[in-house]
């Protein structure tokens, strides 16, 4: 695959350019939202910044300026959480504006309630801040942050018109919406494409090695092998007859962890996934797949709720936790902790920390074979119930009443603060249990793992593994910070109950 390879230099900058040029935007961001907000101040106030022969605050702007690091801290935040320090891609010089018309609002509505809220840790507490001066400061910045951005962007259609740090990009296909696609990312540089290769489905005969100019590089069935030698960074679909188990399993081995983007083109859009995102090429839609489940705030959110939870918890059952693991040592031979290699997001492997509620150096052949009749839809019954756990003799005593109550779960806590889990999500699978899952299935790899979840309020071990998938996919496509709450307060009674534990 030697002229394949090759592409991965050709117009590409080194690693390290485009992060610093987000940083110099993000800095210069910070600046500007500074430079605007003392602007604002001189306009109204008429007053000078600094005292006479000295570079202490003049008295006038001092409750002004102990606000400068917040002006500048939520200016970047809000900028961030409207997406405007994304490069990649084609852009609209109107969102733009529409997107630092929203970044700004949010960030002013914040800068003021900062300001009446904090007062300089209240050492202004009687002073009286000027509406007028955030006001004017609103709309300085609308104005210097579209220009800025306007630069930015401008400079960037430059930079892809001279074929720079173009998106070396892989096309699906080899049919007349190939060709469509191709033709207008070739002819459009300013898009910021380049296609590097076309990758073609197994069922067709190549009968030259290229298409349209472009090399062909191989067929769907080594796709990941051919996204980490070729260096590719979005992976466009225009076959209509790629098997949706195939796709997902593409984009489960090769996607979010190496930063790939996957896009359908227009053909292919009766058989859109939920949590897409439409976007245009040139004159093309494109339906973008397999994006985050959660947007970049969302995403913040849920990480402070799982860190402040996390540490809240900890110190609070920090005595609980210790005479545990006495008991645990006294009841039987071995570790305190049981630590077992799971599965989170994306198919990530990490160590899984739980109190050990069984007999040390135990094999595991029975689980694994309960576990591939659970997924198959063949477990156990039990009365009216479906059990999800084996009714396992090598429990030991003080394990049985851990996992009643589920306190076996309290060392999950550092895996969340490691940021390997979430206090509310799917439930953690083992590696031998993914094994057995189809694409469909592997959809409870979209967000972390938790601790609790739906499906341990609803039913928990009676329930069967399709229940269990529909209401991890339910979590997955309508999380919100209230609804972890629900789960929360409903999974202390159902751990006093011991619902459904094994």
């Amino acid at each position: 695959m030697q002229s394949e390879i090759q592409t991965k230099s050709v117009g590409r900058m080194p690693s390290w350019i485009m992060p610093s040029i987000k940083f110099g935007i993000l800095l210069t961001d910070g600046l500007l939202a500074v430079l605007c907000f003392m602007i604002a101040f001189a306009w109204r106030e008429n007053d000078a910044f600094f005292q006479l022969n000295s570079w202490n605050w003049a008295r006038e702007f001092s409750p002004y300026g102990v606000l400068l690091p917040f002006v500048a801290a939520i200016r970047i935040i809000t900028f961030k959480t409207q997406d405007l320090y994304r490069l990649r891609g084609e852009f609209s010089f109107f969102d733009d504006a529409v997107k630092v018309f929203k970044a700004v609002s949010i960030g002013t509505l914040l800068m003021v309630a900062t300001a009446f809220l904090y007062r300089g840790g209240f050492e202004f507490g009687d002073f009286s801040y000027s509406r007028l001066v955030f006001a004017a400061d609103f709309a300085f910045a609308f104005l210097v942050f579209c220009l800025f951005r306007f630069t930015v962007r401008f400079v960037q259609i430059l930079a892809r018109k001279n074929s720079i740090n173009l998106i070396p990009t892989l096309v699906v296909g080899n049919g007349r919406e190939a060709e469509i696609v191709i033709n207008e990312m070739q002819t459009k540089r300013e898009l910021g494409y380049r296609v590097i290769g076309v990758v073609s489905d197994s069922r067709f005969t190549i009968d030259d090695s290229r298409f349209c100019d472009i090399p062909i590089v191989g067929t769907l069935d080594n796709l990941p092998e051919i996204v980490v030698e070729t260096g590719a960074s979005e992976v466009i679909i225009t076959e209509q007859n790629v098997s949706s188990e195939v796709l997902f399993d593409v984009m489960m081995r090769c996607g979010r962890r190496k930063g790939v983007e996957f896009k359908l083109a227009p053909n292919l859009f009766d058989s859109l996934p939920r949590k897409t995102n439409v976007e245009q090429i040139g004159s093309l839609p494109m339906i973008q797949l397999f994006r985050q489940p959660l947007s970049p705030v969302s995403q913040f959110v849920k990480r402070l709720e799982d860190v402040i939870i996390a540490l809240f918890t900890t110190i609070i059952l920090s005595p609980l936790t210790i005479l545990i693991a006495i008991l645990i040592k006294l009841d039987s031979k071995g570790n305190v902790f049981y630590k077992q290699k799971r599965v989170g997001m994306d198919g990530r492997q990490f160590s899984f920390y739980k109190f050990r509620t069984m007999q040390a150096n135990n094999d595991d052949s029975e689980h694994r074979e309960y576990l591939k009749n659970y997924i198959a839809g063949e477990a156990e019954n039990i009365g009216e119930e479906t059990v999800f756990k084996l009714d396992d003799a090598r429990v030991t005593r003080i394990g049985k009443h851990l996992r009643r109550l589920s306190l076996d779960e309290l060392p999950q806590i550092f895996n969340v603060l490691r940021g390997e889990m979430s206090i509310v999500g799917p439930r953690p699978p083992i590696p031998y249990e993914v094994e057995e899952y189809n694409a469909t299935q592997r959809r409870r790899l979209d967000m972390k793992p938790g601790i609790t979840g739906l499906w341990q309020v609803s039913g928990r071990n009676r329930l069967t593994f399709d229940q269990m998938l529909t209401l991890d996919v339910f979590y997955i496509e309508n999380w919100s910070l209230w609804l972890d709450l629900k789960i929360i307060l409903k999974t202390i009674p159902a751990m006093i109950r011991g619902d459904g534990a094994k």
